[in-house]
């Protein structure tokens, strides 16, 4: 019997850019391998039958904004292998005391309209945002030290990016709803209220909501990792789960390697081989605020005491701008928040296959510090108890992770950073490393394609997708 044709590429890490990755080599016929340590592929993009049989939870990603507007993704016939999008009826809902609550559309002028006098200001500074997505696109999910294409596109963009998500929120708006629904976006990012650049994730957030939505995949996160797996055997190539690489020499033959993995682990399989210099950037890297996370088993819908709030996919928690602030400001001090802030889904009421007939899923998670062993169950209950009364008599069963279980389930969740990295404006510009290429390592046609190269966190391909065009240019042709 002949031997198989030798390897092209090799792919460490089966998470959504290691797919990507291998997809876009497989697209040019080159005969492709992917190794996963987990006995699943999707890294944080995975569902797990995590409290009792017929509930479907999301370990990790959930919604997927950046999913939906991914260049690379977008491209792809991932609806031919199963994927399906669901928009829930309202992207995101923020409640406020009293039974208030402030509601982000996908209409940009409906969410202004419910914003009182400061929607005109929510319009001024999305608008533009909104408008020039598909010019931004390409100058945001990407390496950051490039020529703009679209300089002024980019500018509208960049200089309110550039302050904290504090300073904005009390310039751009005098009330507390806007104050409040701004802060719980911005606050995706986990990064303290005063850092310098905090707003960059909150405005590409809030302006993808309007743009494409905050949708959820029918049948959980498994069912888009699925797709992509699917699409690249379609396209010849190959992948092998429970299959833990610690050594890149342990690795086939091939003509290019690429690692979707954090810089620790980088070290640890290559650090030998490195230059001492790579060495010291890849140690210097920092990682972000880690994640508490509940997922519920529900005898009934959560009982918000404004019932709008149960039109909404996404829910933050945590009251006004201030208190959110102080939340996120003691994570970044190394503290526990006694009321956290907290982001919440509520998937099942859109998509009826996550549970059992009459019962529904939910799941919420907060920051806390990077690797903190605190137990966070009680305060998330309590601040979704606090808008929603009652809430504790829906619970059927619980499954808490803290930032040691959700790492030790992923690798690349180092101390329970879900985003590969901290998304201080420094790291963003040097991710892992300052330089034009940062998917290029000193090893000749090994590539790092994580979530720790631009353009960071979010699922949506496009590190792997740009670490392969690399690999092309620099090995394939």
């Amino acid at each position: 019997m002949a031997a198989p044709p030798p390897l092209d590429a090799v792919v460490v890490g089966a998470g959504p850019n290691g797919l990507a990755a291998a997809i876009r080599l497989a697209e040019e016929g080159l005969r492709v391998r992917v190794y996963e340590a987990n006995p699943t592929a999707g890294g944080a993009v995975r569902s797990l039958p995590l409290t009792r049989p017929g509930f479907v939870h999301d370990f990790g990603a959930a919604v997927f904004p950046l999913g939906l507007a991914s260049p690379f993704f977008r491209r792809l016939p991932l609806e031919e292998h199963g994927l399906s999008w669901i928009h829930p009826e309202v992207p995101l809902a923020h409640p406020l005391d009293g039974g208030r609550a402030a509601f982000l559309h996908r209409s940009l002028p409906e969410t202004a309209s419910l914003l009182g006098r400061d929607g005109r200001a929510w319009h001024r500074l999305l608008g533009p945002i909104v408008r020039d997505w598909p010019k931004l696109e390409g100058e945001i999910l990407g390496p950051l030290l490039h020529i703009p294409r679209h300089p002024l596109a980019l500018a509208r963009f960049g200089i309110p990016a550039l302050l904290s998500a504090r300073l904005l929120a009390t310039r751009a708006f005098r009330d507390e709803p806007a104050r409040a629904l701004w802060a719980g976006i911005a606050a995706h990012s986990g990064l303290p209220f005063s850092a310098a650049g905090g707003s960059a994730f909150g405005l590409t957030l809030a302006a993808l909501g309007h743009h494409v939505g905050w949708p959820i995949p029918k049948g959980g996160a498994q069912t888009l990792t699925n797709a992509l797996v699917a699409h690249l055997l379609a396209l010849g190539g190959d992948v092998v789960t429970g299959h833990r690489v610690e050594r890149l020499s342990a690795l086939p033959p091939s003509r290019a390697v690429l690692l979707d993995v954090v810089p620790k682990t980088v070290l640890k399989i290559a650090g030998e081989a490195l230059p001492e210099g790579y060495r010291r950037a890849l140690r210097r890297f920092r990682h972000g605020a880690g994640t508490f996370k509940v997922d519920w088993a529900l005898r009934a819908p959560i009982p918000w005491a404004n019932p709008d709030v149960g039109r909404a996919g996404t829910v933050h928690l945590g009251g006004t701008l201030d208190e959110i602030a102080a939340s996120e400001d003691a994570m970044g001090s190394g503290r526990i928040s006694s009321r956290p802030y907290v982001l919440l889904a509520q998937p099942s009421l859109f998509d009826p296959s996550r549970a059992p007939d009459g019962f529904h899923t939910a799941w919420a998670y907060c920051h806390v510090p990077n690797g903190a062993s605190a137990d966070m169950t009680a305060a998330i209950e309590a601040q979704v108890e606090r808008f929603a009364p009652g809430f504790r008599d829906t619970i059927l069963a619980r499954h808490t992770a803290g930032p040691l279980e959700l790492e030790a389930a992923d690798a690349n969740l180092v101390g329970g950073d879900v985003s590969g990295g901290a998304n201080r404006l420094g790291q963003v510009l040097a991710r892992p490393v300052l330089q034009p290429t940062p998917y290029r390592t000193p090893l000749d046609g090994v590539y790092l394609c994580s979530a720790s190269t631009p353009p960071g966190g979010g699922v949506h391909g496009m590190a792997g997708a740009q670490a392969a065009e690399t690999a092309l240019r620099d090995r394939f042709r």
